[in-house]
């Protein structure tokens, strides 16, 4: 059996008798989530969730001042971050902050490979999130939220976790990404899905992570699939669909014209967005 089918037998198997090891929201990001959840939940009570990591604090006060909020005073504290970005948003920005915790791991080589999943990642959500305040800007739409879509770019790929991991146990197929790709492109997208569920989170993130590659899979309306390929356009990925994507925004009027997204404005908005998470 070549290392290739051996590797992903073996997550067939684990995804089929439910035994694959799915990655776990990070702590501080499960709390803030339950947080939001409690129809009681004040801002006061939310600060004080948030202020038990310091280094999400800090996230928080940095993307309130960013151009994503779109305001000018300097915020200084926690809660008037909170106060800020709202109840509603922070659920999923919380989230978001968080997820660089998962991308770790004590084998060098794996390390290196996620880091580079982390980087590829962030510059996708930089992109859909510079698409999207582009196309709010230019139509008026805001029936898509920009702290849902910066959490679905954010967790787009998150499938490739657990096939790391297992990818681990199996030095050898290092030797060969090839074999690697081949169990991401086939795998992902269902495990993804499986991640998300197992999170709880809503159905629009389930179907990004499962679907955002599969061409085949398309939504009447605007979604949250449609900004996701896009930023994975715009960032580099995704390059042999590049041009039904960019034809699809026009068609479904994301934007009357792609030229926007050779605007200096484009990346001003890209660039901010991108700061927020370095």
């Amino acid at each position: 059996m070549s290392t290739e089918n051996a590797l992903l037998t073996i997550l067939v198997e684990k995804i089929n008798n439910d035994t694959l090891v799915l990655p776990t929201l990070p702590a501080i990001a499960l709390k803030v989530r339950k947080a939001a959840d409690d129809p009681n939940i004040n801002l006061n009570a939310m600060a004080d969730v948030i202020g038990q990591d310091l280094s999400l604090c800090a996230r928080m006060i940095k993307i309130s001042n960013s151009s994503y909020m779109g305001r000018s005073v300097k915020v200084t504290s926690t809660s008037q971050a909170v106060t800020r970005i709202g109840l509603r948003q922070i659920k999923n920005i919380a989230t978001a902050l968080a997820m660089e915790q998962l991308f770790v791991s004590k084998n060098d080589i794996v390390k290196s490979y996620l880091d580079d999943v982390w980087q590829q990642n962030l510059k996708v959500v930089a992109a859909a999130m510079a698409v999207m305040q582009l196309h709010i800007k230019e139509t008026k739409n805001r029936t898509l939220n920009l702290d849902t879509m910066t959490l679905a770019a954010l967790v787009h790929n998150i499938g490739v976790l657990p096939i790391l991991t297992e990818a681990e146990r199996h030095p050898e197929v290092f030797a060969n990404p090839t074999f690697l790709n081949v169990a991401i492109d086939k795998l992902a997208g269902r495990i993804g899905a499986s991640i998300m569920r197992e999170w709880g989170f809503e159905n629009e993130f389930v179907s990004v992570a499962r679907s955002w590659s599969d061409m085949s899979v398309q939504t009447n309306l605007i979604s949250y699939l449609d900004f996701t390929r896009l930023g994975a356009v715009m960032a580099g990925q995704f390059d042999s669909q590049k041009d039904t994507i960019l034809n699809l925004a026009v068609q479904k009027e994301i934007f009357k014209d792609l030229s926007v997204l050779q605007s200096d404005e484009y990346q001003e908005l890209y660039d901010s967005a991108l700061a927020i998470f370095a």
